[in-house]
């Protein structure tokens, strides 16, 4: 065994107060069942880490295609793991929420961050409301935009995420309207840029506090440019040997910080004109007040036509034709509104993109 696997295999984690090793993690148990079956992913996650192996496998979450598996490094993820804990000023024995599911890379990196920073991992079983049981002091959470959501509409758990030193917040864009309302909080709350092949996120932005940004800043070792259809690149030569090239669409500053226009590939062209579709959304978040996602669909006369997924009832379809005149450009119109029970979105709750083009031509 080299000296990489015996500094992994001789690891201890702390989670909810107690330390655990390779040799003791399966005592890792609770009387409540659907904790059990989280400490359970946790362990299965340990189990592996532990092994001699040098990569873990690891999965997408499938946002704009099928799920896909990849092998990460295990000195990678631990890189970027340090890349984190020294951007939030995180210490030994500060508490880090995990309240995100073992099965993708943000759940797997919280881990990996206790490991590798001495944190006291605090487990909450994964829902849309992940701070309403929470009593201990935190100084670290990762959440997605739908459980700030939850939070900020709870005045309980709006409370408890103020009192969250960092809060780090990925898998999927921040409405508009949170973010205004996250702007005047006392706390640190990020919006992470990353995915997968990048091990967790490589740039955050602040949304709260007098230096809250637009710009994603990137983390040490990091370095961004643009291709020459404006999509982002990505250097990050200790967490990807290989130059990323990304379908998102970017602009980069001259203090090498980007910001996120749109997806390539959430782009519709529709009668010669090119369409984001996020730019789409971005114009309606303040006026819908509910749940809804701009998609495409093939049409014979402009090739492809914008189509709007509601998740309301059809009473409301004259008030949304009405609000998309007065904000949308012509071209930007939907040309069919489809309203159904539940918008698609994937295990780690992002939009399921993929789903919603197969709704859109279903119909």
């Amino acid at each position: 065994m080299n000296k990489f696997n015996r500094d992994i295999v001789n690891q201890t984690i702390c989670i909810d107060g107690e330390t655990y090793s390779k040799e003791n993690i399966n005592d890792l148990k609770s009387d409540d069942e659907a904790l059990n079956s989280f400490y359970s992913s946790i362990k299965s996650f340990l189990n592996e880490w532990w092994k001699e192996d040098e990569t873990i496998l690891v999965h997408t979450s499938g946002s704009t295609g099928k799920p896909k598996s990849m092998f990460a490094e295990k000195t990678a993820m631990m890189t970027s793991a340090k890349n984190t804990l020294y951007f939030l000023n995180l210490h030994k024995g500060d508490t880090a929420l995990l309240c995100m599911p073992m099965d993708y890379i943000a759940g797997k990196m919280m881990v990996v961050r206790a490991l590798v920073g001495g944190l006291n991992l605090i487990c909450r079983v994964p829902t849309g409301h992940p701070l309403k049981d929470l009593n201990e002091k935190v100084t670290f959470a990762s959440v997605i935009p739908l459980q700030i959501f939850n939070s900020l509409s709870n005045d309980s758990e709006k409370i408890k995420l103020m009192n969250i030193r960092e809060v780090i917040v990925g898998g999927g864009a921040i409405d508009a309207k949170v973010e205004k309302e996250l702007c005047g909080m006392p706390n640190n709350i990020w919006s992470t840029y990353g995915m997968t092949e990048t091990l967790s996120h490589v740039a955050m932005r602040k949304l709260t506090g007098s230096n809250r940004s637009y710009w994603y800043r990137p983390l040490d070792g990091i370095k961004v440019s643009l291709t020459t259809e404006s999509t982002l690149i990505i250097d990050a030569p200790e967490i990807c040997h290989n130059r990323l090239i990304t379908n998102d669409i970017a602009e980069v500053n001259c203090l090498g910080e980007f910001k996120i226009v749109g997806r390539h590939d959430n782009i519709i062209n529709s009668g010669g004109i090119k369409i984001q579709i996020e730019e789409v959304e971005n114009r309606l978040s303040d006026m819908l007040s509910f749940p809804f996602m701009i998609t495409g669909k093939e049409n014979e006369k402009f090739g492809s036509i914008i189509v709007l997924l509601a998740q309301c009832e059809e009473e409301s379809r004259d008030e949304i034709e009405e609000i998309c005149i007065n904000v949308l450009p012509q071209y930007w119109r939907p040309k069919e509104i489809i309203f159904i029970d539940k918008l698609p979105m994937t295990g780690s709750g992002k939009p399921d993109r993929a789903a919603a083009k197969c709704i859109a031509k279903k119909k």
